[in-house]
């Protein structure tokens, strides 16, 4: 039994709130346990420049982490002037994993551009933002289709994220901090609603994992991705 009292393939409390913020075109309040992410979607009228002339647009994301989302205060980094290699290597997985459920085409020569603000943080971080950020990109969709700016369908499938890892040798599904900072293997799945694998991201420490242990992952990630889809689609009925 974990710290939580969660059984090992059990997802922590999840809950998305769309339309949390006014302005946005799209939005939700994603959260995953202690792990609170804001996300908002924004529509803008042109495309980045080397789209410019394809008729296509074009999805991307920004991440970033209030100064005490986290046990001590970190320094905002736009204070110190320049983004960490983790904030920029999960903004970067966060619209990849967007612009993978998407027909660019169909929006036309506009971005999408997905904020994630982290409120609070107990681990999954990443996972919460793309999961909350499909549904903020979904409402912005639908905003762009009642203004007529969309005709024909721009979101193929849903994707959702989790995490899962290997800890005291036992695989466990969505970690927390306290799992996350000792497990000997972590990893974070994101799937499409059909199945598809979208991106693994899995790491070792001390020992190396296997394929059998890395099919285990994959099998509590497919369950939780599955719940967390049904939360989507409640969340955009």
């Amino acid at each position: 039994m974990r710290s939580s009292a969660r059984a090992v393939d059990q997802m922590r409390a999840v809950s998305l709130v769309p339309g949390y913020a006014k302005y946005a075109e799209g939005s939700c309040l994603a959260r995953f346990g202690d792990t609170h992410v804001l996300v908002t979607a924004s529509l803008e009228e042109t495309a980045p420049s080397f789209l410019r002339g394809s008729g296509k647009g074009w999805v991307t994301a920004e991440y970033g982490m209030l100064p005490r989302a986290t046990l001590e205060r970190t320094r905002r980094e736009s204070a110190a002037g320049k983004q960490s290699g983790r904030t920029q290597e999960i903004q970067r997985l966060i619209g990849r994993s967007l612009r993978a459920v998407m027909d660019l085409s169909a929006i036309g020569e506009r971005q999408i551009v997905i904020d994630c603000d982290v409120l609070q943080a107990d681990g999954g971080t990443r996972t919460a933002a793309i999961t909350g950020g499909f549904v903020a990109l979904a409402q912005c969709v639908g905003f762009m289709k009642k203004t007529g700016m969309v005709v024909k369908p721009a979101i193929k499938d849903h994707v959702a994220a989790v995490s899962c890892g290997i800890v005291g040798g036992q695989a466990m599904l969505d970690l927390e901090y306290s799992e996350d900072s000792t497990a000997q293997t972590d990893a974070n799945f994101v799937v499409t609603g059909s199945g598809g694998l979208v991106e693994i991201q899995g790491t070792a420490e001390g020992a190396p994992f296997s394929e059998e242990e890395l099919g285990t992952l994959l099998k509590l990630a497919r369950k939780g991705v599955g719940e967390l889809v049904v939360l989507q689609k409640a969340a955009l009925a």
